[in-house]
C-alpha cells in the first residue's frame, strides 16, 4: 500500500506534467494530450505517465514522437515546479482505457435498446 507521501507525489507530478504538456505542444500539431495516471517507482526515480491523445490517427502517432523527443525537456520542467531530491525519469504510454470504457458504455446502451419492453401495437 503506497504511503500518502507518495501518493501526494504522484499527484504534483502528474499535475505539473499535464500543465508542462499543455504549456508546450500546440493542440492542431498533435491533438490534445491529457495525463490520465501516473505509476511512480517506490524511490521516486522513474514514472510511467499514462496519456490519452484526443485527435486522428496521424496526430496521435506524431504526439508519442514528440512526447518522447521533448522528455527531457518536460523533465527538467517538472523538476522547476516540483521540488524533490530526484527528478523521475518520465516514459510515456498511451492509454486507450477511455476509449475502451466509451466502447463498453455503447454495447450497454444497445443491450439496454434490446431488451427494452416493446409497447404492444394492439394494446390501445
Amino acid at each position: 500500500m503506497p504511503n500518502m507521501r507518495h501518493e501526494r507525489v504522484r499527484e504534483l507530478l502528474k499535475r505539473a506534467i499535464g500543465e508542462a504538456v499543455r504549456r508546450e505542444f500546440n493542440v492542431n500539431d498533435v491533438g490534445l494530450i491529457t495525463v490520465n495516471d501516473l505509476d511512480v517507482a517506490g524511490d521516486l526515480k522513474s514514472a510511467v505517465v499514462f496519456i490519452s491523445i484526443l485527435g486522428n490517427a496521424t496526430q496521435q502517432k506524431h504526439a508519442l514522437l514528440v512526447l518522447e523527443q521533448h522528455r527531457i525537456r518536460l523533465q527538467a520542467l517538472v523538476a522547476k515546479s516540483v521540488i524533490l531530491k530526484y527528478t523521475p525519469t518520465l516514459k510515456f504510454v498511451a492509454d486507450d482505457s477511455i476509449v475502451r470504457g466509451n466502447k463498453v458504455l455503447q454495447i450497454l446502451e444497445e443491450l439496454e435498446k434490446e431488451s427494452a419492453p416493446k409497447p404492444d401495437a394492439n394494446q390501445s
